[in-house]
């Protein structure tokens, strides 16, 4: 990538994988690169689950009725699970740190997307028991990661919602 601009553009939700292992060290690097994401008074709240298990990722596909279904080719997801009682904007800090796996994900070639999971019932559940996640942890989202299997056209610059932007005033 040329610029981070670019790597925005080019950044899509995939949902669609290649039956092919991802490499341990892009998975070190998302990792890294969540690690680094701002908090709060810098109070880390994240903890995050990497699943590469099969039978695991396809399970997860249950937590939602609709929006779920790129687990079924995922090669690896990775969780976002957040301590609450440290920080009060803890879904903004997990948010930001999911943005950074999803930017990092694009940069070493891989697809990826996030799945919602914080207030959609039951899925919140599932993912803790699925994954061993601690009652006092609460799951934002599940992020599953694989090579495209699909292509999607970036964003066209010209075709941007510019009108959502405001100077000085609404």
């Amino acid at each position: 990538m040329d610029s981070f601009r670019s790597l925005c553009q080019q950044r899509r939700s995939i949902r669609k994988y290649q039956d092919r292992p991802i490499e341990q060290e892009k998975i070190d690097y998302l990792l890294q690169c969540a690690l680094m994401a701002p908090s709060s008074k810098r109070t880390n709240p994240w903890e995050f689950v990497v699943v590469r298990q099969t039978e695991t990722l396809r399970a997860m596909q249950a937590c939602r009725t609709y929006g779920s279904g790129m687990f079924e080719t995922a090669q690896a997801a990775i969780v976002v699970a957040l301590d609450a009682s440290l920080t009060d904007t803890w879904q903004a800090d997990g948010a930001i740190a999911a943005e950074h796996i999803l930017l990092a994900a694009e940069e070493q070639g891989l697809g990826a997307c996030w799945c919602q999971v914080h207030a959609r019932e039951g899925a919140e559940e599932l993912i803790r028991e699925l994954c061993g996640i601690p009652e006092g942890l609460s799951v934002l989202c599940v992020i599953s990661l694989g090579y495209k299997d699909e292509e999607r056209r970036t964003y066209e610059l010209e075709k941007l919602k510019y009108e959502k932007i405001h100077n000085e005033k609404y």
